[in-house]
């Protein structure tokens, strides 16, 4: 067997969300797709450059548009899919989110070649223990992100993709500010580090096992 068998293909893996995945104040290289790229290289697994559609601001109805619109080339590897905070932000419907959500794991089970095993959806940082939410109820913040991961979380289990929780991490940002970006709303490169730490054994069997 060669000594580096992972090195022998070149995997793709496709990014689909919003600010927290295109990486909001950060440098591109920051944001977690680059950095998992670049912990997944130093594992000695080969992987192309991140494929990101996200945009700061956008719901899942701007995400299906942008999906819409966009020329994809599957299949990829691995597919993420992280969105839904500003459904919350925007007081949107949690059944219309539910539906949405739903549409978008359909199509990256499509780009993954029909895999949902090789989806891989990441669940809504809590941004209301951020500064910027000074003043704001933090609690029904916390809630009803509580209650929008509740629903992906939902629609994974039933596709049979797999899930990280990576929320937890982000409450650690109350009390930690080395996981805030400048900006006082998003993560910071720090707090995507952790994120990776979290995505990375889930990444890696998916490129290698799956």
């Amino acid at each position: 067997m060669p000594e580096n068998i992972h090195s022998m293909k070149t995997f793709r893996m496709l990014n689909l969300g919003d600010s927290y995945t295109i990486g909001e104040s950060v440098l591109a290289e920051e944001n977690f797709p680059n950095q998992l790229c670049a912990k997944l290289k130093s594992a000695g697994i080969e992987i192309a450059k991140p494929e990101i559609i996200a945009k700061t601001g956008w719901t899942t109805d701007e995400l299906l548009n942008a999906v819409a619109q966009h020329s994809f080339a599957p299949p990829y590897k691995l597919v993420t899919l992280l969105i839904g905070v500003n459904n919350q932000y925007r007081d949107k419907s949690i059944d219309e989110y539910r539906i949405e959500f739903r549409s978008l794991l359909d199509l990256a089970i499509i780009y993954s070649n029909n895999k949902p095993d090789h989806v891989l959806v990441i669940s809504i940082p809590d941004w209301g223990v951020m500064p910027f939410a000074e003043g704001r109820d933090r609690n029904k913040i916390a809630t009803e992100i509580d209650a929008f991961n509740k629903v992906n979380y939902e629609e994974a289990l039933k596709s049979n993709c797999e899930y990280c929780n990576i929320t937890s991490i982000s409450r650690h940002a109350g009390i930690d500010l080395l996981l805030v970006a400048d900006d006082g709303l998003h993560p910071s490169p720090f707090q995507y580090s952790k994120w990776v730490d979290s995505i990375f054994p889930l990444a890696k069997n998916i490129l290698v096992n799956g």
